[in-house]
């Protein structure tokens, strides 16, 4: 019997389009609310669907992924797994206890301490008295906050709350886990923890269900997985299937034109406007690359105010979301006092790169220093393929076959003594 079963579920939100004042008073809408008839402005209202004859089943002890960007309805489907909102039509039948991690820290209060939060987080998760106590030592050693466990959460670090409150839920003894995005926000040891968790959850024959853009990490815990896509189901079976189809783009272009779809996020002071992937010694435009050529990558932009001190970067992944290569510009000690409002862009010359032939895909993003946040961050922006000159294709097969890796590295193998006769070809 599986432990989650969900059939033809939808959830759609009416949106209003009539125009309002920006500041409504409590008068206002008391009048607003005694009006009728001839003298109401009516107001047109749109359907949007979150999620559209959603199906699927997992069964139990399984560890499930779910894939998809941004305003796909990941969360809204993990917010009806929930019963924190109800469908608009379909089922999701649930058999067994929940632990909701949707949003890290949810249920703590900044002006309690982090014992009072734990027994208060998990009361809220559904544990009693007796569990809490047996499992408060566990909770405390894994988030790692022994010394500060009486001191309000509101003084802990940013890694200190996350690490507490993925150890309430962690530590509940669920029999169905649901995660969303947790390992977003952490560093790698916290990374690590939450997927050995979770791995011990699922080893243990209970549920995990599991979303996150981090496809090494749902490739590594979960056999199967479904892609959402605009609401519905467009792709579901084994993990590495789904990656694939979720990382397919068109083929290779030379610039990316960003539209307000893309899957982004930050502040918005400063957006990424276009992405371009240029030759190395003039304005020609890249359709590819080939092994060892060296390119640029042009980052235009629009500031909305006075930036200063910002990071503009970029980096690589792999085919399956992981991150092969990055470059920002403090790394190159490239200051930039300020960017003032307005368009502009930056360059990165890239000499003679050692990735390997395969097909990657680029992030880019701008940093703002004052309050080190995103203005823009752009998660997978375009494809490009890296391939072997066909001058040097007979001589550099050994480049490209499967499992070689995704970097090159310069090497030199001696052993004069025992090899008699070896010479270092070229």
């Amino acid at each position: 019997m599986p432990a989650i079963e969900v059939q033809n579920l939808s959830k759609s939100y009416r949106l209003a389009s009539a125009q309002r004042s920006q500041y409504v008073t409590v008068r206002d809408s008391l009048g607003d609310l005694f009006k009728r008839g001839k003298n109401r402005e009516p107001q047109e209202e749109t359907t949007l669907w979150a999620l559209r004859d959603v199906s699927f089943e997992v069964k139990q002890g399984e560890a499930f992924g779910i894939i998809g960007r941004n305003g796909a309805g990941k969360s809204t489907l993990l917010k009806i797994l929930s019963r924190i909102t109800e469908p608009t039509s379909g089922s999701a039948r649930i058999r067994g206890r929940i632990a909701s991690l949707l949003e890290v820290g949810t249920g703590f209060h900044p002006e309690l301490t982090g014992r009072e939060n734990v027994f208060l987080n998990g009361t809220i998760l559904g544990m009693k008295r007796a569990e809490i106590n047996r499992h408060f030592s566990e909770i405390v050693a894994f988030a790692e906050v022994e010394k500060f466990i009486d001191t309000p959460v509101k003084r802990y670090s940013s890694g200190m709350y996350m690490r507490l409150a993925f150890g309430v839920a962690a530590h509940m003894s669920p029999d169905i886990m649901i995660v969303d995005e947790v390992l977003a926000v952490g560093d790698y040891e916290f990374q690590r923890r939450c997927l050995g968790k979770m791995n011990e959850v699922a080893h243990n024959g209970r549920t995990v269900l599991f979303v996150s853009h981090n496809m090494t990490a749902i490739e590594e815990l979960c056999p199967q997985s479904i892609l959402l896509k605009g609401g519905k189901i467009i792709c579901a079976g084994s993990t590495p299937h789904v990656i694939a189809n979720y990382m397919s783009a068109p083929e290779g272009l030379s610039a990316w034109t960003i539209g307000a779809q893309t899957e982004r996020e930050g502040t918005g002071n400063a957006l990424i406007t276009r992405v371009e992937l240029l030759a190395a010694e003039a304005d020609d435009p890249l359709l590819g690359l080939n092994f060892r050529q060296s390119f640029r990558v042009r980052i235009h932009f629009h500031a909305k105010k006075r930036l200063p001190d910002p990071r503009f970067g970029f980096a690589f992944l792999s085919d399956r979301g992981e991150r092969v290569f990055q470059t920002e510009t403090t790394e190159v000690r490239f200051q930039i006092p300020a960017v003032e409002p307005g368009d502009g862009w930056f360059d990165c010359l890239v000499t003679a790169p050692n990735l390997l032939p395969g097909v990657f895909f680029l992030e880019a993003w701008i940093v703002e220093r004052v309050n080190v946040a995103f203005a823009d961050h752009i998660f997978r922006l375009g494809r490009v393929e890296i391939s072997v000159d066909p001058a040097q294709a007979e001589q550099m097969t050994y480049l490209v076959y499967p499992g070689r890796g995704r970097v090159f590295m310069d090497c030199r193998w001696s052993n004069p003594l025992y090899v008699k006769g070896a010479t270092l070809a070229g």
